[in-house]
């Protein structure tokens, strides 16, 4: 098996500093959780989501902004049934992240189903490195978990303003996956793809207007990275979709579906109409299990106002 490279910045040395007390202790209580019987992990989860739904204003703003826009077909009711739902799915999150970083394989014991490995493989005998096209489902670290269980497949991560909690996830990723690259390593990326690796990447954010172009997601145009074409033809990689998701009992199914075809194509507009409509069809099957909290629709188009409240200043 090939050596991991590992990024120096999932180092943990260096924060014994007293301003970072409260985020190992704050990890402390991801490891706890980690190993606390599932039926006790989805209370707290919801219970979280209960706290989110009341005092997160903001978020549940943003998330009623969303699903209006996106669901104009839905009666009020159900839009807020379906806010309450997504907020739930925010608490659940948080749970299931701990669980997939820090809980042992034991926990995942017939609890998952994986389908389409068969096409990784074949891809992999064809020489062809991977950009697993997902999205920002909440089940994310879930389907990491899952992935890492059964193939070495590479995750991006962002650089989170709290360098040791972006150092901890990281590193506790590194334990179950091929290896991580920050974001911003677009040499590493490439390189890793030449290499016949499987690279995890979500591209449904909205990064403003730098190199991105509009493209329709459930029929408003959003602003769309163009990175996914980038990244696939430096990479001579193939671009696969795979969903995720929760089911009612407490199930998580993970599908790998058949690369792309024509992509990139030469057209960004196209090429990006191409990865929303795939979030799109996953999304439409679970809204619920969207991270719909943030604000996809922020970047507009010239002259048209950001459907979303000013932001507070601190």
């Amino acid at each position: 098996m090939a050596r991991k490279e590992h990024d120096t910045r999932t180092s943990l040395a260096g924060y014994g500093h007293p301003r970072f007390w409260a985020t190992w202790l704050m990890l402390g209580i991801f490891v706890l959780v980690a190993h606390l019987p599932w039926a006790l992990c989805y209370k707290l989860g919801e219970w979280l989501g209960a706290l989110f739904y009341r005092f997160a204003g903001s978020r549940r703003d943003i998330a009623k902004v969303n699903v209006a826009l996106c669901f104009p077909g839905l009666s009020e009711l159900e839009r807020e049934q379906l806010v309450r739902d997504i907020l739930r799915n925010v608490g659940l999150s948080f749970v299931e992240t701990a669980v997939a970083l820090w809980g042992p394989d034991r926990k995942f014991k017939g609890r998952y189903t994986l389908k389409g490995m068969e096409i990784l493989h074949r891809l992999y005998n064809e020489g062809q490195g991977v950009l697993l096209l997902g999205g920002h489902y909440s089940t994310l670290d879930i389907a990491g978990r899952v992935m890492g269980l059964n193939i070495e497949c590479d995750m991006i991560y962002r650089v989170d303003r709290n360098p040791l909690l972006a150092a901890a996830m990281a590193r506790a990723r590194e334990t179950y996956s091929g290896g991580t690259i920050p974001r911003d390593d677009v040499r590493r990326l490439v390189k890793n793809l030449r290499k016949k690796h499987r690279i995890w990447y979500a591209p449904d954010q909205d990064y403003g207007v730098q190199n991105t172009v509009f493209a329709p997601f459930f029929g408003i145009q959003a602003a769309t990275v163009t990175a996914t074409a980038r990244m696939a033809q430096m990479g001579r990689a193939a671009v696969v979709p795979f969903e995720h998701y929760r089911d009612e009992k407490g199930v998580y199914h993970v599908e790998i579906k058949e690369p792309l075809q024509n992509f990139p194509s030469g057209d960004d507009v196209a090429d990006a109409a191409a990865v929303n409509a795939v979030i799109e069809s996953v999304v439409r099957r679970h809204p619920e299990q969207y991270l719909w909290v943030h604000r996809r629709f922020k970047t507009r188009p010239e002259g048209e106002a950001s459907p979303y409240a000013p932001r507070r200043k601190k």
